[in-house]
């Protein structure tokens, strides 16, 4: 078995790339740098950027398993060129935004909810993990903390299920090297639902310093977000957070693939304390 990783300057990707290697998986890391990425010896590197598919064959040459990160403007293509270098199973890191009544229309759940559809009408075993707030959502405030000396919230007390993404890797490895796990969906979030506050009270105690919190009208967050974030994606994102004033639904998904109860967000604070102390 050879697995494509797509992402894998990412966390997510690049756990996952180190995880396959210490179990004596052959291992194909692609990304759009490769040139970038840091590899365990043994592992190769592959030019792939998602939105290319000039890049999809060689990728793919010889590959029988990937493990794909969700870009939809060329998932058509991408499919068809799977098939044709044979690939049997792909794990799609997916979002729980498309488990939502109006994922077809949700800017968040859309490309998501294609790439899934795409590899579910092809010739594919497809898995979709589909995960709910990443850990690492929270590291942007460390980046706001810096340059304001305070966390901007329009929902402080918005929750969110924040799942770390150690265990995403080690969810998509078991279902990777498992064939009894693949071909079904699973939805993967944290061991408790949090609010944003109290992200940042787990943050706080994890760099030993008081951060402030400023509750910002959702119209003057919308005006600062951050430049790269398509507007569309910062509305349905404030839209996502006023609804969620009660505690998201939590599943032990993580802990059915990785044989492990879910990790704490206090133990990803404790990891990444650093850049908010300062």
């Amino acid at each position: 078995m050879t697995v494509l990783v797509t992402g894998s300057s990412g966390k997510v990707g690049s756990h996952l790339v180190r995880l396959l290697r210490a179990r004596g998986v052959a291992v194909r890391a692609g990304s759009r740098s490769p040139e970038k990425l840091t590899l365990p010896e043994g592992v190769e590197s592959v030019k792939l950027a998602l939105d290319e598919p000039a890049d999809f064959p060689a990728a793919l040459a010889g590959v029988t398993s990937v493990f794909l990160y969700c870009e939809a403007s060329a998932i058509g293509e991408f499919v068809q060129r799977a098939e044709e270098a044979g690939v049997e199973h792909v794990v799609v890191m997916s979002a729980d935004a498309v488990l939502r009544p109006d994922a077809a229309v949700n800017p968040i759940a859309a490309p998501h909810l294609a790439v899934e559809q795409a590899l579910a009408a092809s010739s594919i075993t497809s898995t979709p993990l589909n995960c709910g707030a990443l850990a690492s959502n929270a590291m942007p405030w460390a980046w706001q903390l810096k340059a304001r000396g305070t966390v901007g919230l329009p929902y402080p007390n918005s929750y969110a299920d924040p799942v770390n993404e150690r265990d995403v890797a080690e969810a998509a490895l078991a279902v990777l090297t498992d064939p009894s796990l693949s071909g079904r969906s699973y939805h993967l979030t944290g061991p408790e639902a949090l609010t944003f506050t109290q992200h940042i009270a787990a943050i706080e105690a994890a760099a030993g310093r008081s951060i402030p919190v400023t509750e910002v009208p959702p119209a003057v967050w919308r005006a600062n977000k951050p430049d790269f974030m398509p507007g569309d994606i910062a509305d349905a994102l404030l839209a996502l957070w006023a609804a969620s004033s009660a505690p998201v639904p939590l599943t032990g998904d993580v802990e059915k693939l990785t044989g492990h109860p879910a990790r704490p967000f206090t133990e990803w604070a404790q990891e990444y304390a650093g850049p908010f102390r300062g």
